[in-house]
């Protein structure tokens, strides 16, 4: 399926490699990168990765508190010697369904939350990363740097020769740019 970013991803290399065309004295310098590489290998992503990572066990924590509770409210209505009456039973029923329901809404909330965190952390690095990728560029002399992209995003870059690569460039100058 082909939509509007890759289409205009595909004419925008078109008007960089025409530029380089135009131009055929000086050679045309494309480089790529692994966005994601970046992230994962400098010093203020893996901050940033490893601060999503203790939100996200915090909110964990608080989920599995509320659910080992629900578990040991089922159980005190389920015990058979708990010799509960028919008015307490009722009651311990419904404290079960009013925790559930409370339940079921933090973890919806929680979600949210942390995909929320994960959407601003991303677009935040990205301009970041972006920034250091275009300081490599103007520093060495390319026309154009690329993402390679990977698996769950869309894959930009098919195949490219090792010495185009300019991940560990752009995640020096990323850790230079946000120490």
């Amino acid at each position: 399926m082909v939509n509007g970013r890759t289409i205009g991803m595909g004419l925008g290399l078109a008007v960089v490699l025409g530029l380089g065309a135009a131009d055929a004295a000086e050679p045309v310098r494309i480089g790529v990168m692994d966005q994601q590489l970046v992230m994962e290998r400098s010093k203020a992503g893996k901050r940033a990765l490893e601060d999503m990572k203790s939100y996200s066990l915090t909110r964990q924590k608080i989920i599995n508190a509320d659910d080992q509770e629900l578990k040991e409210l089922e159980q005190a209505i389920q015990d058979p010697n708990a010799k509960l009456s028919e008015a307490a039973k009722q009651e311990k029923q419904e404290q079960f369904r009013v925790k559930l329901e409370a339940y079921q809404r933090r973890l919806q909330d929680f979600n949210r939350e942390i995909q929320q965190k994960q959407r601003e952390m991303i677009a935040e690095y990205s301009k970041k990363i972006a920034e250091a990728a275009q300081a490599v560029a103007q520093k060495d002399g390319y026309l154009a740097i690329l993402d390679k992209g990977n698996e769950a995003a869309i894959r930009v870059v098919i195949y490219h020769q090792p010495a185009l690569d300019v991940t560990d460039a752009v995640t020096k100058e990323f850790d230079r740019q946000n120490k």
